[in-house]
């Protein structure tokens, strides 16, 4: 569990442009790339699917 709120911190934290390099450098020696490149896209779609229904919310 802790593995995931990490990967999910440095995700969020580099999704806003926010990530040290320091940070960037850790997470990659300490774990897989593809753990960050999934939580990526678990995140972006998510994104997308509150927005879409944020609008429909407010056009309603």
């Amino acid at each position: 569990m802790r593995v995931l709120w990490q990967v999910f911190t440095s995700t969020l934290a580099a999704f806003f442009g926010v990530q040290s390099n320091d940070n960037r450098q850790r997470d990659f020696q300490n774990h897989s790339p593809l753990a960050y490149i999934a939580m990526g896209i678990i995140m972006a779609v998510l994104l997308v699917v509150s927005l879409i229904l944020l609008v429909n919310q407010v056009l309603a």
